[in-house]
């Protein structure tokens, strides 16, 4: 390995720490296909003192005896520190999986957002005090956090991803072991040494990094798991449900997508246009709710196709880390490999490649891993382009008639993560939203999110929801509490 990489430690009982084993990974950057940084190559060693440091804290004084408003506070303090951090977050997250540093600095800037949020609520779990049927009986509920919690993220967006969980986990008083993909690292390795200077107690944030089957399967497995939070590709997740179930554990999975975009004739076309780019293009298509399916009304189809063609074709793609870039390159190089294959797929099908592609040739960059923005025509509903998700910057447009239509194609998909609505019909705009199955529906507009919103997905999408109040619930458990004021002492073989 290289002398001069930047070298990324783990986080394990509050203090740095490379692999048991001393072994290392090195990390790509996809703009230029050479290694730049190391990261510890982790074991069921390091897993196994990682959950035991977790499971520690979680049952301190120091962390399971602060207050619900402590905790909170310790959040606030968190996002302040993160706030000026944020650029050189940016910087590294940018560097590690290829997105454009102008995303990636617009995700950082809001990342405090959702730890302020979170902190808010964290004490205002409240339990309730029960009109029970029994006389002389006191019953209440309490709302309780799980325990230890693994956190496997991917590498899209590795800070924005962790966030969903991690804030909402942490202000409802859980602690965790954090496994970032092996691709993508870094950023969640610098971010953690923040928990120190805000003030967490040692222990209940750590993290494992390495390959999924050396330490990714070894931290699901963990009996001292109590719930495991995975976002990543469906085979991934099946396979992280698989070795939930082994223990009876509690998941999050939030997995893929092959979302319908859908424009009627009475949309305004400049709009959706863009809207179409943004959800396909913008991220290199590297986002589990990519717009990768457009469905475009018959009347408006070659329209709708030359404004695409024209818009996405000029379409800056380079060094992800200039503010003007648009297009970056494709994370790892198994994936544009993957991406190819399906461009290759949808031609030998019959799709017509109206744009892309094929393979980039950029001054400078002549070994980075990028994919010319793609569009395909002549798309049906039964073709592979149309229903595997791709997971790079490529567009399969298919035509409809009618309303009924455009909701038999969205909705015929094994997945429902996102849809997209571009209509001036208020009615049909909430029809759809009714109708459509996925767990988000934008409407004149795309690829928005908040930590107001719970996200999730529907079908083969994934378990539960991130973000918004009912995120709390997926990390808290309810306890019955029974306290008897003085009854006359009862048969002891009857239930009371």
């Amino acid at each position: 390995m290289a002398e001069d990489l930047t070298r990324f430690r783990n986080l394990l009982g509050g203090s740095p720490r490379d692999a048991d084993g001393g072994d290392w990974i090195e990390s790509i950057d996809p703009a230029t296909g050479k290694p730049w940084a190391s990261i510890p190559r982790c074991t069921a060693a390091d897993v196994d003192a990682a959950v035991a440091a977790a499971r520690t804290a979680f049952r301190s004084q120091q962390w399971r005896g602060l207050t619900a408003t402590a905790r909170g506070a310790l959040l606030y303090r968190l996002a302040d520190i993160l706030a000026g951090e944020a650029e050189r977050l940016a910087q590294i997250e940018t560097r590690d999986n290829g997105k454009l540093i102008a995303e990636m600095r617009g995700q950082l800037n809001y990342l405090p957002a959702y730890y302020r949020y979170f902190a808010g609520l964290a004490d205002k779990v409240e339990g309730s005090v029960l009109p029970i049927d029994k006389p002389m009986m006191h019953a209440f509920t309490r709302r309780e956090p799980l325990g230890v919690i693994a956190c496997i993220t991917p590498w899209n967006s590795p800070l924005l991803l962790l966030a969903w969980k991690l804030a909402p986990l942490l202000a409802a008083g859980n602690t965790v072991v954090i496994k970032p993909s092996e691709h993508a690292s870094c950023s969640t390795l610098a971010f953690v040494e923040l928990f120190e200077r805000a003030g967490f107690p040692a222990g209940v944030v750590n993290t494992v990094t390495g390959l999924p089957g050396e330490c990714g399967e070894p931290l699901v497995r963990h009996p001292d798991i109590a719930k495991v939070a995975f976002t990543g590709g469906e085979p991934g997740g099946i396979a992280v449900y698989r070795s939930a179930a082994d223990n009876l554990k509690k998941v999050t999975l939030e997995l893929g997508g092959k979302s319908p975009n859908i424009i009627f004739g009475d949309a305004d076309l400049e709009r959706a246009v863009y809207g179409a780019v943004s959800g396909i293009f913008a991220a290199s298509g590297q986002t589990c709710i990519a717009g990768s399916r457009l469905l475009v009304q018959r009347d408006v189809h070659d329209e709708v196709v030359d404004r695409l063609v024209a818009l996405a074709g000029t379409a800056r793609i380079g060094d992800p880390k200039l503010v003007d870039t648009q297009v970056g390159p494709v994370t790892t190089l198994a994936q544009r490999g993957k991406v190819l294959e399906h461009i290759a797929g949808a031609r030998q099908s019959g799709a017509e490649c109206v744009l892309g592609g094929d393979v980039p040739t950029i001054p400078g960059f002549e070994d980075g891993w990028f994919v010319q923005p793609t569009i395909f025509t002549g798309v049906n509903n039964n073709m592979p382009i149309a229903r595997e998700e791709v997971f790079g910057p490529v567009l399969a447009i298919i035509p409809f008639d009618d309303e009924d239509e455009a909701l038999s194609i969205a909705n015929d998909s094994p997945y429902g993560l996102a849809a997209g609505v571009w209509t001036q019909d208020i009615g049909r705009a909430i029809r759809m939203s009714e109708q459509v199955e996925a767990g988000t529906v934008w409407v004149n507009t795309y690829r928005a999110v908040s930590f107001m919103a719970p996200f999730g997905g529907m079908k083969r999408s994934g378990i539960g929801r991130e973000s918004g109040q009912e995120a709390m619930d997926e990390y808290l458990q309810t306890k019955s509490v029974w306290i008897d004021l003085g009854n006359p002492v009862a048969n002891p073989f009857v239930m009371r």
